[in-house]
């Protein structure tokens, strides 16, 4: 595999040992809500030093429910994040549900993100690899952390080598997930890898059409993440999770966010300067 350890997305060095933060809401509600996230997540990462990725979908494929919110589709949205992108002078991430829609998404985004449904789905990752953009896959809910050695191979034969994987969670009977931590620096071993602190604690389809969340157990995984190695984290922000029009019950407060982060660099200090980061 032709993969680079360390590669750079806009003013984000990933791999090079510096902790990186991928935040946003779950979809593009609103261009005006969009750039107010990110803009407010920008003030608290550029206090503390945090290289940073703003993220939003343009559509939210996979709902439980056929009502649900999905956003406002995949040229608007890519619209609305290239706009914000050039304002904000921030890297931005969208996910991709289908080939054809890779290089349209490709004009409005840095990284093109594979939802962990998909990240088996040959045709979905070799046209994200064929735009060029830098490629974050999810690991499958159902995929072993080893496996995802593939899904970098495929993307790889695209002669794309800016390609990182994240854990966001394994299946653990119906309607939870759990974190094996050693999945971790196993997919560290194929690409750099992100913990995904927020759809880690989902507890998907368990709340009447939607899917529930316990987010309260969002500082303690991610820390964990961190003193595993990883090399950045994901984590869905929003400034009134209970009004969020996707995936709130799990996303994490913005207000809360800034403590979270102070706690992760902490734990990632101290794993560094002890030599036990990988």
């Amino acid at each position: 595999m032709n993969v680079s350890r360390e590669f750079e997305i806009g003013a984000v060095h990933v791999g090079a040992g510096k902790l990186f933060l991928i935040a946003g809401p779950c979809v593009i509600e609103s261009e005006a809500h969009a750039r107010k996230m990110a803009e407010a997540i920008q003030r608290v990462t550029s206090d503390l030093g945090v290289p940073y990725i703003f993220k939003a979908s343009y559509d939210k494929a996979n709902r439980t429910s056929v009502t649900s919110f999905r956003g406002p589709g995949l040229v608007e949205g890519t619209a609305i994040l290239r706009r914000l992108a050039e304002s904000t002078g921030l890297p931005v991430l969208t996910d991709v549900h289908e080939p054809g829609h890779c290089e349209i998404a490709a004009e409005g985004a840095d990284v093109l993100q594979i939802p962990a449904f998909l990240c088996r789905q040959t045709d979905l990752l070799l046209a994200a690899g064929r735009t060029g953009r830098a490629v974050n896959v999810k690991k499958g809910q159902f995929v072993a952390p080893w496996d995802m050695k593939h899904a970098v191979e495929k993307l790889a034969a695209t002669g794309n080598s800016r390609v990182f994987l994240t854990e966001r969670g394994a299946s653990f009977g119906y309607n939870n997930l759990v974190v094996d931590m050693r999945s971790l620096p196993i997919m560290r071993r194929f690409a750099p890898v992100v913990f995904d602190g927020t759809h880690s604690v989902q507890t998907p389809s368990a709340a009447n059409g939607v899917s529930g969340g316990q987010p309260e157990f969002i500082p303690v995984l991610t820390r964990a993440a961190v003193a595993a190695g990883v090399d950045g984290v994901f984590l869905e922000v929003h400034d009134n999770p209970k009004e969020a029009k996707s995936d709130g019950a799990n996303a994490l407060a913005l207000k809360d966010l800034r403590p979270v982060l102070e706690s992760l660099l902490a734990v990632h200090e101290a794993v560094r300067t002890k030599g036990v980061l990988p």
